[in-house]
C-alpha cells in the first residue's frame, strides 16, 4: 500500500483536501508547510513520486484570464511575481534532490509559454530525464523528470 502525503501553505486549502480525501476514502498525511522554505522540508519524508500543481502564472497574465478562475480560485494558489516565474520550480527541484528516492519522479504542471525553460532547470538541477508533454490543445504544459544516478 501506498504512503501519500501531501502539503500547502494555506489551511483552507488543506481542509477542502481533506474533506475531498475523506469523500473518496483516500488515505493521506496533510502537512501544513511553506514550501518555499526549505527548512519545513524537514516535515516530509524522502519518496518515490513527487507530484505538484505550483503557482506558475506570471501576475501580468492576471488581466488575460478567464472570470471564473479569477473568482473561484485563490490567487496564492496561481500567481507567481513576474520576474521569478520559475520559483516553484527550483524549490521543487532543489527538494527532490534531498528527498526523492533512487528510481524516482517529478511530475510538474507547467506554464504553457515557460517549457523549455523548466525543462532547462531541472536538467541544471542534476536530472537526465526530463520530458516535457503537451496538452490536448497542443500546449506544452507538464514534465516528467527523473534524476539518472
Amino acid at each position: 500500500m501506498a504512503e501519500v502525503y501531501g502539503c500547502d501553505v494555506s489551511p483552507g486549502a488543506l481542509e477542502v483536501a481533506r474533506k475531498n480525501g475523506s469523500t473518496h476514502e483516500a488515505v493521506i498525511e496533510w502537512r501544513q508547510i511553506d514550501f518555499l522554505r526549505s527548512y519545513d522540508w524537514d516535515l516530509l519524508p524522502r519518496v518515490d513520486i513527487i507530484v505538484s500543481n505550483p503557482p506558475y502564472i506570471p501576475v501580468k497574465d492576471k488581466e488575460t484570464m478567464h472570470a471564473n478562475v479569477l473568482e473561484h480560485e485563490p490567487h496564492l494558489a496561481l500567481f507567481v511575481e513576474d520576474d521569478d516565474a520559475l520559483l516553484f520550480y527550483r524549490h521543487i527541484a532543489r527538494f527532490a534532490n534531498t528527498h526523492l528516492l533512487p528510481g524516482g519522479k517529478v511530475y510538474v504542471e507547467i506554464h504553457e509559454d515557460l517549457g523549455q525553460a523548466t525543462v532547462q532547470l531541472f536538467r541544471d538541477h542534476g536530472f537526465g530525464e526530463v520530458v516535457l508533454k503537451q496538452d490536448m490543445q497542443g500546449k506544452d504544459r507538464m514534465i516528467r523528470a527523473m534524476k539518472i544516478d
